[in-house]
């Protein structure tokens, strides 16, 4: 089975480009994607074959997600159920008989971390909800999760330490996240391969310099891992300032 997860950066944006050439060659079991920047209505996606869910925030060209799947679930959730951190459409979760699926798009600290104090509370209680559903069954989340975890995972690390993506603090809410029975599948494959990252800024030509942050992730419950196939960045597809992440797993539905 194929997963994608992309931050789109605006979907209304990214479908003016080739995103529907791409979203048909990828041919995904399931496509998550982040920061869709749009309201209700404001897009007409034609996919068939596909289930759509959209989850949009209250604010007008800010943040929300999507998932498409050619997979009806047994249930669909938006938000992790906490008000204070589900008016900006960041979490939809499906449920298949064996396994759950998420997209999220974690807050960003944001500009001299004035949001770090409310992106420890989210990740305190995102981290409780993730363990509540794989206690369940078997969780795979996927997005754009706003933290570089290790030195590995950004090109320039040292003049990045202490900005948003790259604190202390969010390094270790992750680690506490995946100390909670997940696992990175990306490192899982690839524990020691440089120089893969998902996102670069549009400035100063980074991109093409590859100075980057992997920031975008697929994680699973541990109990999954027998199952996990691979795990690939597909950093030659453009049309964003992140890039697709994917991932394979054995048939999951049987």
């Amino acid at each position: 089975m194929k997963f994608i997860s992309w931050n789109v950066n605006g979907l209304r944006a990214i479908l003016k480009k080739d995103f529907l050439n791409i979203f048909n060659e990828l041919d995904a079991d399931f496509f998550s994607i982040q920061e869709t920047k749009m309201q209700a209505g404001q897009a007409q996606l034609t996919l068939p074959g596909y289930y759509q869910y959209f989850n949009y925030a209250e604010k007008k060209g800010y943040s929300g997600t999507a998932l498409f799947t050619k997979h009806k679930p047994l249930n669909v959730t938006y938000g992790i159920g906490i008000p204070e951190f589900d008016t900006e459409g960041r979490v939809i979760t499906l449920e298949y008989p064996h396994f759950y699926l998420m997209t999220c798009y974690t807050p960003n600290s944001g500009e001299k971390l004035k949001r770090l104090d409310y992106r420890q509370k989210w990740d305190k209680a995102f981290r409780e909800y993730t363990v509540k559903l794989s206690a369940q069954k078997p969780l795979i989340y996927c997005g754009d999760l706003n933290v570089a975890h290790e030195n590995i995972d950004l090109k320039n690390y040292s003049s990045n330490h202490h900005n948003a993506g790259f604190t202390d603090e969010e390094r270790n809410d992750f680690t506490q996240q995946l100390n909670a029975g997940f696992v990175d599948t990306f490192r899982h494959f690839y524990p020691d391969k440089a120089g893969a990252y998902s996102y670069w800024s549009y400035r100063f030509g980074a991109r093409k310099r590859n100075a980057g942050w992997r920031i975008d992730y697929f994680i699973t419950s541990q109990s999954l891992v027998p199952h996990l196939k691979d795990a690939k960045i597909l950093n030659d597809i453009m049309g964003s300032d992140h890039c697709p992440v994917e991932l394979i797993t054995d048939n999951l539905l049987k």
